[in-house]
């Protein structure tokens, strides 16, 4: 990797010039906090999804699956807690009128003064709302414009919509503001529709929405963003939940550094304070990893009591209780929740593997093989031969059926070799004048620049071993 880390706006840049990230409705000027994925980040979150899916999911005898809807009940996000408690808090330019997260205001104020203040040990998470603002009028702290801030209110997170056609009997939902909720309200309906028995998780992947107005930290903080989340049920009687917390941070760890490859020294783990925690959970830790801007959450990891059955079976009027087979005790399963932002993951990805090549001038996204968007790209070496077209595309359509495979003809060779690198592809294979005498391509590793010659004969083996 390279000596220093890739500030963020050498990511952004390569995102939009490879293909992973558009802002969104870009030819209208965009739209603050929301971006879409281009050809290479349709693929690289594929990868992200699957793979979590098949790690935490369909290779654990005591996991499974879950799809629920955005659009719920609306006593759902009553009962949850997260119409009342799902707030941010916020504070206004008086001039601008733009709004900002009054914690950011402060750390971003401490960031600049930390001569003034070294003596103080202020941790803006302990902060009420109430001190944030006594903190902001003792220290006249401004917007980032220079002007008056107002005074700090609780902004809602959730989004609001309605349904129905007919004015005055529109019911007024809310748009999911995680995917936990669902797994929740499903919960009975998975015990009577498998043969999970606890302890056991289910997971979700899928679109949640936060009210956000924090904008510069690209794909971080997004208005529309999926959820990776995992409740898993046990009986607090009968297993220590310190050691389930313990063992899905193990797992969490390593999926992060094994099975995406991300190196170690840019994770840590941070435990929630109490006045930080949220209002579901006894004990919560964030595995934070060190993005250009800092060390941020990636990966939350909460343990939720009772609380979101017992809450649903209050508001609900339903029997969620679990019926213990061997002893037949009936009681509301504990559950502790890892949950993830896939683009939190894309993101770390993108800039983990991020590589200046100094000595060979070119930029390199060195994701694992079993990320990257193609693994393995072919070229003809020159396009205005029949020969080699035929061959490359027979080496083309016979790898394609079981990996995803590029497909490049244009200008040279050199500059085919430095777009595949800067899109993260692993293997490029050159079909040349020598392959039409002997059978025999080139293959060029990414990440070394070295090539081999091998049959193509041997190219579906060579790569079964290396891009898993």
């Amino acid at each position: 990797m390279s000596e220093a880390s890739p500030t963020l706006e050498k990511i952004v840049s390569l995102a939009k010039r490879r293909g992973f990230v558009f802002p969104t409705s870009d030819i209208y000027g965009g739209l603050a906090n929301s971006y879409d994925y281009g050809p290479m980040g349709t693929e690289l979150l594929k990868n992200i999804r699957d793979l979590w899916w098949k790690y935490f999911i369909t290779t654990r005898p005591d996991m499974v699956g879950l799809q629920s809807q955005i659009l719920q009940h609306p006593q759902t996000w009553v009962a949850s807690g997260h119409v009342e408690a799902f707030h941010d808090p916020l504070i206004e330019d008086k001039v601008t009128h733009k709004r900002y997260r009054v914690d950011h205001i402060i750390e971003t104020w401490l960031s600049q003064n930390t001569t003034v203040l070294n003596l103080e040990m202020i941790v803006v998470e302990n902060m009420s709302l109430k001190e944030m603002a006594a903190f902001i009028t003792k220290h006249k702290i401004k917007s980032p414009d220079g002007n008056e801030l107002s005074e700090p209110k609780q902004f809602s997170l959730l989004f609001e919509t309605q349904i129905g056609s007919v004015a005055g009997e529109k019911s007024t939902v809310y748009m999911r503001g995680e995917t936990a909720q669902g797994i929740f309200t499903n919960f009975k309906n998975v015990l009577d529709s498998t043969r999970v028995q606890l302890p056991f998780g289910i997971g979700n992947i899928g679109t949640s929405f936060r009210n956000e107005v924090t904008t510069g930290q690209f794909v971080f903080r997004t208005l529309e963003f999926e959820l990776a989340e995992i409740e898993y049920f046990f009986d607090p009687e009968k297993e220590d939940w310190k050691k389930i917390m313990t063992q899905w941070k193990n797992e969490m760890w390593q999926f992060a550094t094994k099975t995406l490859g991300i190196q170690e020294n840019n994770l840590k783990w941070r435990q929630h304070t109490d006045k930080e925690r949220s209002h579901y959970s006894l004990d919560t830790w964030d595995l934070d990893y060190k993005y250009p801007f800092g060390y941020k959450e990636l990966w939350g990891l909460a343990y939720r009591t009772d609380f979101d059955l017992k809450q649903h079976q209050k508001h609900s009027g339903q029997n969620l209780e679990y019926i213990d087979p061997q002893t037949q005790k009936k009681f509301l399963p504990h559950v502790i929740e890892p949950a993830v932002g896939v683009a939190r993951l894309f993101l770390m990805i993108l800039c983990d593997a991020y590589w200046e090549d100094k000595k060979n001038n070119r930029t390199v996204l060195k994701l694992k093989p079993s990320l990257a968007p193609y693994k393995a790209a072919v070229f003809p070496l020159a396009k205005n031969k029949p020969e080699l077209v035929e061959k490359a595309r027979k080496i083309f359509d016979e790898l394609s059926k079981k990996y995803h495979v590029a497909w490049d003809e244009r200008s040279s060779i050199g500059k085919r070799y430095l777009y595949q690198d800067e899109i993260g592809t692993p293997y490029c294979i050159t079909v040349d004048y020598e392959t039409l005498e002997d059978g025999t391509v080139t293959i060029r590793d990414r990440d070394t620049t070295e090539q081999i010659r091998l049959p193509m004969t041997e190219l579906a083996d060579y790569l079964r071993n290396r891009v898993k």
